[in-house]
């Protein structure tokens, strides 16, 4: 009864999300004058997001996709989190879609065990497969009891149409009796190699476990290979795409540097899994050690129909008591909010092996209501170009759900600019992606609180009451990008994806960065330069 409510609230949450996202109610009023004011508005996320998924009730966290050739679609299990879990705790619940941009939630798919003295009070990350040799759908998952001696184990569940599951209750799989970690032995990740058999990679405490199968019941212990250092990887995916063989990992290390999403690659699954053993030597030739998005996309996780591949993470949400606060609150000394609403990407296989992520092609085709764009305040703009510091460009307000395309071409190796959301011409902080030469010939998106509010402080010596300019943090740590090369044509072609607070920036099939920015909707924008000169063209706002 109770998981029935929770998927009606979570059905009827999303059709009020896609409601507002498909018709903004803040459109031009004559009694607000919204078309032609630049005022500062607080607005608040709807309860469920229609592009970048979220449960009505809850948040998402450890997306685990797969393709159903069975169906002919991607399924993508997930982890649910409540503000207040309890003690059993993060159910599999599961979504359905074809592209990538829009979603149908399948509800609960493995529920927790009933009891705190069972295996799997709580649940793990882990993946599901299709079996056509016996026609069973097999999740395998991290069951997890801090109270048993072996506080992480591997489970598994299966069902013969993706609806009605059994729990193996006899069967798991203990760390402890291999050698591996009773308290570090999670996210088991399941693919057919080139032996034909099924292999299973499980991340334990500085090492990788690895099994295979010929049926995926009966399970044979291989070896181990090595984690980077003293790092925790987690969410290991591994598949083969063209002539290499790729490892998408979570580095959980704690410096806000490092806890994101990476790959290794290399022309076989036993150089590949070798890759850890000389890190340095064995980065992807990308200049960014196989870095594929900002800190804000988490537990990514690829799926592909045979056609493409999708990678699939959690963008986290922010706490603080003010959007100033939430905003800049982004972990940067110890670990961000846990669990947020899902981001997809498409994933970029370049001529050399490297990857990319870009943006999912149905996502432009979803976004396809074009917007007016109108130019609201600006300095040192004149006929598309912006020349000076400080120079920007000021653009009407923007919806619940937008699409920002544009091109900027700098005038040198060395010129920077940046967009910026949440801007007013009121007093107020706003918060801009920088594209910042890191050297002549690199770039890094850095993210930066600017601007100013106006307080109220007590003058000593005038003996009252004066206002001061209170500026922005600029540089906040713990979120900028990963270096990218600049374009030789000095050509920067920008596709930016708006859903509620959650944003995706793409630059030339080279750079994602996904971010959490709250109070971008129904809020102005802009763009900005930082010396030189830049030039802006090709200016597009599409909605849903």
């Amino acid at each position: 009864m109770i998981n029935n409510f929770i998927a009606c609230c979570m059905c009827c949450g999303l059709t009020a999300a896609m409601a507002s996202c498909s018709a903004d109610s803040y459109a031009p009023d004559p009694d607000r004058g919204w078309a032609t004011t630049t005022e500062y508005f607080t607005p608040t996320d709807d309860a469920g997001f229609n592009t970048y998924y979220k449960p009505a009730i809850g948040r998402l966290g450890d997306p685990m996709p797969f393709y159903d050739q069975k169906a002919g679609d991607f399924k993508v299990l997930y982890l649910q989190e409540y503000d207040n879990n309890g003690a059993c705790y993060h159910p599999f619940w599961a979504v359905t879609t074809k592209d990538g941009a829009t979603y149908q939630s399948l509800g609960e798919i493995i529920p927790t065990g009933s009891s705190t003295a069972q295996q799997d009070a709580s649940l793990g990350t882990g993946c599901a497969v299709y079996n056509e040799e016996d026609g069973l759908y097999y999740v395998y998952y991290t069951g997890y009891n801090v109270l048993l001696p072996n506080r992480e184990v591997v489970m598994r569940a299966t069902s013969p149409d993706f609806k009605t599951w059994t729990k193996d209750n006899s069967w798991a799989l203990k760390g402890a009796d291999y050698g591996y970690s009773a308290t570090d032995f999670r996210d088991p990740q399941v693919f057919k190699a080139d032996d034909g058999l099924w292999h299973m990679v499980i991340s334990s405490k500085l090492k990788f476990a690895e099994f295979k199968s010929e049926d995926l019941r009966n399970w044979e212990h291989v070896a181990s290979f090595p984690m980077i250092w003293d790092r925790m990887l987690e969410c290991p995916d591994i598949f083969k795409m063209g002539d290499w063989w790729y490892m998408v990992y979570s580095e959980a290390y704690r410096a806000p540097w490092s806890r994101k999403v990476k790959y290794m690659m290399a022309p076989t699954l036993d150089a590949l899994k070798a890759c850890f053993s000389n890190p340095g030597a064995n980065w992807p030739k990308d200049g960014r050690e196989g870095v594929l998005d900002s800190r804000a996309f988490y537990a990514g996780k690829t799926a592909s129909n045979g056609t493409d591949r999708y990678i699939w993470g959690w963008c986290p949400y922010r706490v603080g008591s003010t959007v100033d606060e939430r905003n800049i609150n982004v972990g940067a000394d110890n670990e961000p909010a846990w669990s947020g609403a899902m981001v997809c990407h498409k994933v970029i296989q370049h001529a050399d092996g490297t990857l990319s992520l870009g943006a999912v092609p149905a996502m432009a085709a979803k976004y396809n209501r074009e917007q007016p764009v109108a130019v609201m305040a600006q300095k040192g703009y004149d006929e598309g170009r912006l020349t000076g510091d400080s120079a920007y460009v000021l653009f009407s307000r923007l919806g619940t759900c937008n699409h920002i395309a544009f091109k900027v071409t700098t005038s040198n190796n060395w010129d920077k600019f940046g967009i910026s959301f949440v801007r007013s011409t009121d007093p107020q902080y706003y918060y801009t992606m920088v594209v910042n030469p890191e050297g002549e010939n690199t770039r890094k998106v850095n993210f930066e609180q600017e601007g100013y509010i106006l307080q109220t402080v007590w003058d000593e010596e005038a003996k009252q009451n004066k206002e001061v300019k209170a500026y922005g943090k600029g540089f906040i740590e713990g979120i900028d990008g990963y270096s990218f090369q600049r374009p030789e044509n000095n050509v920067y072609n920008i596709d930016i994806y708006t859903d509620n607070s959650v944003l995706v920036m793409y630059i030339n099939d080279l750079c994602a960065y996904t971010q959490r920015i709250y109070g971008i909707q129904k809020n102005c924008w802009s763009i900005n330069n930082y010396g030189g000169t830049v030039t802006i063209s090709d200016v597009k706002i599409s909605q849903q």
